[in-house]
Order: C-alpha cells, then sequence, then structure tokens
C-alpha cells in the first residue's frame, strides 16, 4: 500500500504532466514561443510524422506557423500516465483542428490522434523531452463559415467573439482586463 506522501508525490507529478500538455496545446494554438519553450526541454526531439527533428526546428514549425493555416484548436482527452522516477511516459489523446487556405477558399479539418510523450522531471519541473504524434483520423468538413456574418444566422455582439479569428480575448480575460 501507497504511504501519504508517496500517493501526493504522484498525484502532484500527473497533474504537472497534465498541465505542460496543456499549457503546450494552449501554446500550439496561439502560435506563443514563450509558452511553447516552457514545456519543452531544450535539447527535445518530436516527429509528427509530416515532420521531425530538434526542439528547434519544432519552434520554429510552429512559431509562426504556416500561413495556410489560418486557426488552430487543440482539445485534449484522458492522458494515461506511467511514471518511472524523473521519466514518464504519456499517452494524450487529442482533436485538433484547422482551419486552412490550400488556394482554393478556406475549409474546416479536424484530426484524431495521440500525442507519446516523454517527459523528464529536472528540478522539480517536467516537460516534453521526447513527443511521437500518431494519427488516428483525419476528417475535411468542407467550406469553412463565413464568421463575418456571426453564428447561425446570429450576428456578433462585439468584435471579440470570432475567437481568436480578431486576435485573443482570452489573454485579456486571464490578466484580469475588464470587456
Amino acid at each position: 500500500m501507497m504511504d501519504t506522501d508517496a500517493a501526493l508525490a504522484d498525484l502532484l507529478d500527473r497533474d504537472a504532466i497534465r498541465r505542460c500538455v496543456v499549457r503546450l496545446a494552449r501554446g500550439e494554438d496561439r502560435r506563443n514561443p514563450d509558452l511553447i519553450r516552457g514545456c519543452w526541454w531544450p535539447e527535445a526531439k518530436f516527429d509528427y510524422g509530416v515532420y521531425n527533428g530538434d526542439f528547434d526546428a519544432y519552434l520554429a514549425w510552429v512559431v509562426p506557423g504556416a500561413d495556410a493555416i489560418k486557426d488552430t484548436q487543440h482539445l485534449l482527452g484522458q492522458t494515461h500516465i506511467e511514471l518511472e522516477g524523473a521519466l514518464a511516459r504519456a499517452e494524450t489523446h487529442v482533436f485538433s483542428y484547422h482551419r486552412v487556405d490550400a488556394g482554393h477558399g478556406d475549409r474546416d479539418t479536424c484530426i484524431g490522434g495521440r500525442y507519446l510523450d516523454t517527459m523528464a522531471k529536472r528540478d522539480g519541473e517536467w516537460r516534453i523531452i521526447d513527443r511521437v504524434m500518431l494519427y488516428d483520423w483525419e476528417q475535411d468538413w468542407g467550406a469553412a463559415a463565413d464568421w463575418s456574418q456571426g453564428v447561425m444566422g446570429y450576428p456578433f455582439t462585439a468584435e471579440h467573439f470570432p475567437g481568436r479569428a480578431k486576435g485573443d480575448f482570452s489573454e485579456g480575460f486571464f490578466k484580469g482586463e475588464a470587456r
């Protein structure tokens, strides 16, 4: 039976790993190099099947990102974590939405897959040391909706509602800025 201190340490490690993966998805969706950098160890490697390399290659690939990919949103599912001291293996399910202009107008696509992350804990902090992306499915949802008209026939009442298409209102929200 695990003692209370060991159980608490295990719980805190698992939470820190999950928060790292969440921060990374947030950083990728905002193409924020500081958020992204804080989730990877500098010598980390990645392999997304369509592109791979070291952390510097990854960061240059994600920020500023392809001009054709106008918006992304990563929705994370369950994370299975196996801890081994200062190393961990984590599998996180992901749905990633992308608004893409491939030269024929904007299209909405979605990919379902899993991140396989090897995590390392250094000085009390968990970060990714290696990531492999597995693809389970992809779906082209067709022509993108025209958000200039609002949603479902209803016009927006303010400029900030269409998400990152008009900046990112949530950045000010988390800074405590009033509407």
